[in-house]
C-alpha cells in the first residue's frame, strides 16, 4: 500500500510539471514570442520576488529556473572593484563624533568650498557597497583568475515560501516583460513586411484617422494617406500599404497608406502571376490617387505580351485592381528604351504625330492632331502631367492641323499596310497548302510502285 501511494504522488507531480511546461509553450505561441524569452521572464520574476522577500537593498540577484523539476536556484552577483572604480568612504573616529555641534558647523563651512571645487574638477565615483561589490583580494579567494570588472556569483539559500507583496512583485514583472517581448516580436514581424500590401478590417474611426486591425497589431490610416472621396465604415475589409513601421512604447507604430504609388505594383503582383514571377516588369508608375494611374511595363522574354498579361482575359486582372482602388482609372503602356516611342505611348489614348527631344534639358515637344490636343493634355492637364512623371521628360504638347493631302497619305499608308498584311497571310496559306499536297503525292506514287 505505501508503495502505491508514492507512485500516485510521483504521477501527480509529473503531471503538474507537464502542465507547467505546456503553459510556457502556450504563452509562447499565443504571444508570438520564443520559449527562451518566456523562461527568461520567469527567472526575472523569481529574482524580483526573492529580493523583495529575502534580499537586501542594492543587491543584484539572479534566478536559474529548472524546466524539468520546476525548482529554482538563486545567486547574488558581485562586481570585482578597486579604488579606481569605487569610492571607499572612511568611517569617522569616535573623537570626531564627540566634538560639539558648534565646532562641527565651523569645520563644515571651511571645508564646503574646497569639496565643491574637488567635485567640479573630478567626476564622483559610485560608493562601495558590500551587497553588490567585492574587492579584488576577496574575489581571488573565490575565483583565482578574477579581474577588475568580473562578476562573481555566490549561491544563496533557495526559498519556496513568499508573501503577498513578493508574489505581486513577481506578477508585475511577468506582465511587463511579456508585454515588452510581445512588442518586440510584433515590431520585427511587421518591420519585415514594410513596403508590402496587407489586408485588414477597419476597427474604429476617430475624427478623420482610420484604425485598421491587421491581425496582431493595429495600423493608422491618416487623412493625408487616404484616397480622396473614399468613404470608410467599421468592419470594412480593405487592402493597405505598410508605409512605415516604427518602434513605440505601446506597440509597433504602423503607418498605412492607400495613395502610395508602390501600392499599384504590389496589387498587380497579387493579381498577375507574370509580374510576381518577374517575367513582366513594371518599370515606372505615375499616380494621382483616386483619379488616374499610368504604368509602364516591359518583358525580356520573347512571346510574352506585357500589356496583355496585366490586362488579363476580358480585362479581369486590371479590373480587380481598379475595383480595389474604388474605380481609379489605370492606363497600361509598354516601356521602351527609345524615348520617342516611350513618350508617344505615354500620351495615349491620344495619337502622336512626332516627338522632338532636347537631351541636354531633357525636354520634348510633341505634335498631335489639332482635334486630339485636348485629349493629349487631359482634364486639367492630367494626361500630360502623368506622362511627364512616367517618362521623366518635360513634355510640351503642340496641336498640328492636318491638310487633306496629309490625311490622304495617312490613309494610303494604312491601306498599303493592310494590303501587305493580307498578301502575307495569303502567301502563307498557299505555302501551307502546297506542303500538305506534297506528302500525299509521294504516298500515292509509292503505293502505285508496290502494286506494279
Amino acid at each position: 500500500m505505501p508503495k502505491k501511494t508514492k507512485n500516485k504522488d510521483d504521477d501527480s507531480s509529473s503531471m503538474r510539471l507537464g502542465e507547467f511546461g505546456s503553459a510556457i509553450m502556450q504563452i509562447a505561441e499565443e504571444k508570438g514570442i520564443s520559449k527562451d524569452k518566456v523562461i527568461e521572464t520567469i527567472e526575472a520574476a523569481l529574482a524580483a520576488a526573492y529580493k523583495k522577500e529575502y534580499g537586501k537593498k542594492g543587491q543584484h540577484i539572479r534566478a536559474e529556473f529548472n524546466q524539468v523539476s520546476g525548482s529554482a536556484k538563486f545567486f547574488k552577483l558581485l562586481e570585482v572593484v578597486d579604488e579606481s572604480t569605487r569610492e571607499f568612504v572612511v568611517v569617522q573616529a569616535d573623537e570626531d563624533l564627540l566634538q560639539p555641534d558648534v565646532e562641527k558647523e565651523k569645520i563644515q563651512k571651511e571645508t564646503e568650498p574646497e569639496q565643491k571645487e574637488i567635485e567640479e574638477d573630478e567626476e564622483k565615483l559610485p560608493r562601495f557597497n558590500q551587497e553588490r561589490d567585492i574587492i579584488l583580494e576577496e574575489a581571488k579567494k573565490i575565483k583565482k583568475d578574477a579581474k577588475i570588472g568580473d562578476v562573481i556569483e555566490i549561491a544563496l539559500e533557495s526559498k519556496t515560501e513568499y508573501g503577498r507583496i513578493a508574489a505581486q512583485t513577481a506578477k508585475q514583472v511577468i506582465i511587463q516583460k511579456i508585454r515588452e517581448a510581445e512588442r518586440d516580436s510584433m515590431f520585427k514581424e511587421y518591420k519585415e513586411k514594410e513596403g508590402e500590401v496587407v489586408s485588414g478590417s477597419i476597427q474604429r474611426i476617430e475624427g478623420r484617422n482610420v484604425y485598421v486591425d491587421l491581425g496582431k497589431s493595429i495600423g493608422v490610416l491618416f487623412p493625408s494617406e487616404q484616397i480622396e472621396r473614399e468613404r470608410y465604415h467599421i468592419g470594412q475589409r480593405i487592402k493597405v500599404y505598410l508605409a512605415k513601421v516604427e518602434s513605440d512604447p505601446k506597440g509597433p507604430g504602423i503607418t498605412l497608406s492607400r495613395i502610395h504609388s508602390e501600392m499599384i505594383k504590389r496589387l498587380f503582383e497579387l493579381e498577375v502571376p507574370e509580374v510576381f514571377s518577374g517575367t513582366v516588369e513594371i518599370k515606372s508608375i505615375a499616380r494621382e490617387a483616386g483619379s488616374r494611374t499610368k504604368i509602364a511595363v516591359f518583358s525580356k522574354e520573347e512571346g510574352v505580351d506585357p500589356i496583355g498579361s496585366c490586362v488579363g482575359q476580358k480585362g479581369t486582372r486590371v479590373q480587380a485592381v481598379i475595383d480595389e482602388l474604388g474605380g481609379e482609372k489605370i492606363d497600361i503602356i509598354e516601356w521602351s528604351e527609345d524615348a520617342h516611342k516611350f513618350i508617344a505611348a505615354a500620351l495615349s489614348p491620344a495619337k502622336v504625330l512626332s516627338v522632338e527631344l532636347d537631351d541636354e534639358k531633357r525636354e520634348s515637344v510633341v505634335k498631335v492632331p489639332e482635334d486630339q490636343l485636348s485629349l493629349a493634355i487631359g482634364k486639367q492637364g492630367q494626361n500630360v502631367r502623368l506622362a511627364a512623371k512616367l517618362t521623366g521628360w518635360k513634355i510640351d504638347v503642340v496641336g498640328d492641323i492636318l491638310t487633306n493631302t496629309d490625311l490622304l497619305q495617312a490613309d494610303e499608308e494604312e491601306i498599303e499596310t493592310e494590303k501587305s498584311e493580307v498578301q502575307d497571310g495569303a502567301d502563307e496559306k498557299e505555302e501551307e497548302k502546297k506542303e500538305e499536297k506534297k506528302p500525299k503525292k509521294s504516298k500515292k506514287s509509292k503505293e502505285d510502285k508496290k502494286e506494279e
